[in-house]
């Protein structure tokens, strides 16, 4: 089928945040006495807070009562932190500006709550482009499950076959795929080379490479 609609996931993907969260969430995992490596963040990469807490508040055994407040800790920081020195991942306005110009619905589809998405739109200056935003906030699964993005698909008026979805993180990758949507991921430099990404239909170093050759070979 014709791909007619685009939707972004936004952590990682349009904003230069996952060093923001990781920030945040070493500060107060702190408290707790816990102290992650790179490798073991990584693996968590793309959950919800919550669920990001609770697998390691597990394993650390920590008292899982903590974790409602520990979450809206890390996410008053990251709000903070975006605000004060957010960055603009390379070529965010490129793609936007080729996907309106071909007249494709544009939707948002993030794990991330309604509170970081209204902070990162207006610090983007995208919301001109976007038609529908869906989080997964209050959903009973986030990525890897596809339900962020077939709602946001539902509201778009859109097929989930017609739709090209652009994510940074593994979980989403296949949240993405589990909704039968094609899927061009952009991995940040130091997960480029990992042999998980052969799911995806393309991979780019960053979103400025897209073009129209690249659509079409997604079409086809």
């Amino acid at each position: 089928m014709q791909t007619d609609t685009v939707i972004f996931d936004m952590d990682g993907l349009l904003i230069d945040s996952e060093p923001l969260w990781a920030e945040a969430a070493t500060e107060i995992l702190q408290r707790y006495g816990i102290k992650l490596s790179p490798e073991q963040y990584a693996v968590t990469t793309g959950l919800r807070t919550p669920e990001f807490l609770h697998w390691w508040f597990q394993r650390f055994k920590i008292d899982e009562a903590e974790i409602p407040g520990a979450a809206q800790d890390i996410l008053q920081l990251v709000i903070g932190k975006v605000r004060q020195k957010g960055k603009a991942l390379p070529g965010v306005n490129h793609i936007f500006e080729f996907f309106r110009e071909r007249q494709f619905r544009i939707g948002l589809a993030t794990s991330s709550g309604q509170a970081l998405i209204d902070v990162v739109i207006d610090f983007l200056g995208i919301s001109q482009y976007l038609h529908a935003i869906t989080s997964a906030e209050f959903l009973p699964h986030a990525k890897p499950h596809p339900q962020v993005y077939l709602d946001c698909a539902q509201i778009l008026g859109a097929a989930p076959t017609s739709c090209i979805c652009f994510e940074d993180s593994f979980y989403g990758m296949i949240a993405a795929k589990a909704a039968r949507m094609k899927c061009v991921v952009v991995p940040a430099p130091q997960h480029q080379h990992d042999n998980r990404w052969s799911t995806a239909d393309l991979k780019l170093s960053s979103l400025q490479n897209f073009n129209e050759l690249l659509l079409d070979r997604l079409n086809h």
